[in-house]
């Protein structure tokens, strides 16, 4: 209804009976435990702020763009303790869980029972935005429902409508941000963050064609001082680029989407990305992804990874 207790407390973020979990960082200097509650006023502001969620927003709020928020122990010990405690005002306690595969192991191992047998009056929704990387001990456990992305033609109308752009260049947009609102409304924000994108991506090209390893040393060095976040953001642009290139050699614009700038590269360009090669470019930087996820030096990686550039854009 919007006018009773219940609603009001919902709209605001405060109701008594449900409980948000969120992946969070510690505080610099602090060495005690730190739960979802520290942080609730940064998760009520994100939340009228941004509907849609997008993640490098909320690692603004907690203050620390280049952390890796998780679910500590102690996050799983506070929602222990919540739960054994009977509603307040409704006939469930609700848990919103956002983005269950950021959680430890060992945060995981204490909610296990506590997820398989839920008290009668608790549910547990979980959002993920990478149901594979969840850990199997929680996936098995959980009724899973598929969110369907958002079709271009849908997609594209919405930022018609709210961002005032062109059919053209909404279908562009749509295409990249693969049905998800958050990342196609960042792609009109970050024009900067994309023209950089392109700018390494660029360098990178033609380093490696002209085969100059002291200068490539010097852009693993220059991307790898960004926070991994940026990197990850990066590694994903390369790879968007590299099958666009490869579908630019069939002369079919429709099947492009690329920018001005992008296009003015790949004009040229297109033609060192075949099939030879392609899908071996394309796993060197899914690799890359993968290693910087998991904490590998970055120096090394981006350094190893302009080494199979060289060997792969052969002249």
């Amino acid at each position: 209804c919007g006018k009773c207790p219940s609603c009001i407390q919902h709209q605001s973020f405060n109701h008594i009976d449900t409980y948000y979990s969120f992946p969070i960082v510690k505080k610099k200097g602090s060495t005690s435990a730190v739960i979802s509650d520290d942080f609730i006023e940064q998760w009520r502001e994100f939340l009228l702020s941004d509907p849609w969620m997008d993640f490098s927003q909320w690692l603004n709020k907690l203050g620390d763009p280049t952390s890796q928020p998780t679910f500590f122990v102690s996050e799983s010990d506070s929602l222990i303790s919540k739960l054994a405690f009977t509603a307040h005002a409704s006939k469930y306690k609700t848990v919103l869980l956002w983005l269950p595969e950021r959680m430890r192991e060992d945060s995981a191992n204490k909610l296990l029972k506590l997820i398989e047998e839920p008290f009668g009056d608790t549910v547990f929704i979980m959002t993920s935005d990478a149901p594979a990387e969840i850990l199997p001990t929680i996936y098995s456990r959980c009724q899973r429902i598929d969110v369907k992305r958002l079709d271009d033609e849908t997609l594209s109308h919405y930022l018609e409508q709210t961002a005032g752009i062109s059919y053209q260049d909404a279908m562009a947009v749509s295409h990249i941000a693969e049905g998800s609102i958050s990342r196609a409304l960042k792609q009109l924000d970050v024009e900067d963050e994309s023209k950089q994108n392109l700018q390494w991506f660029i360098q990178l090209m033609r380093l490696a064609y002209q085969r100059k390893i002291v200068d490539l040393r010097k852009w693993s060095n220059e991307i790898a001082s960004t926070g991994r976040e940026r990197q990850i953001s990066f590694l994903s642009y390369c790879a968007r680029m590299l099958r666009e290139n490869f579908i630019y050699n069939l002369h079919n614009p429709s099947l492009n989407y690329l920018n001005t700038d992008e296009a003015s590269f790949s004009r040229n360009f297109a033609r060192f990305i075949t099939a030879d090669n392609v899908l071996k470019l394309n796993r060197s930087f899914n690799q890359a992804i993968t290693d910087i996820s998991g904490n590998t030096n970055s120096k090394m990686v981006f350094f190893d990874l302009s080494i199979h550039a060289i060997l792969l854009l052969k002249h």
